[in-house]
């Protein structure tokens, strides 16, 4: 729409359909985000940081159950913090463990780098 009307257009008539809602996350007039929303920005940003497209906001949340289980936070607490009922979910659906995935990776490049180095 930027490269249509221009950016100082878009920013005025943005200014003049401007709703206050009192949000803190909203769309760029001030109305409340839907999944469309939050969907296409998460595209823009994954895009902008050269990642790719084809992410979604639903990832985040197995990367976050992932990444504090590895670092040692209770399941329980995982559980409540993605809002899970048990845990159950919690450790079969989004936990993945990274430690043991990263160490035998690490390993095997040392192997693979170290033998041609030392051969």
């Amino acid at each position: 729409m930027d490269e249509v009307l221009g950016r100082d257009t878009v920013q005025r008539l943005s200014a003049e359909l401007w709703e206050d809602n009192n949000r803190v996350f909203c769309t760029g007039i001030g109305t409340a985000l839907d999944t469309a929303n939050v969907r296409r920005g998460f595209r823009l940003i994954t895009s902008k940081a050269g990642i790719g497209e084809d992410w979604t906001p639903r990832e985040l949340r197995h990367s976050f159950v992932s990444i504090t289980s590895d670092s040692g936070v209770p399941l329980e607490a995982i559980a409540d913090l993605v809002r899970h009922a048990g845990t159950a979910v919690t450790e079969k659906v989004y936990q993945h463990r990274l430690r043991p995935v990263i160490t035998q990776g690490t390993e095997a490049m040392n192997t693979i780098f170290g033998r041609s180095r030392s051969g």
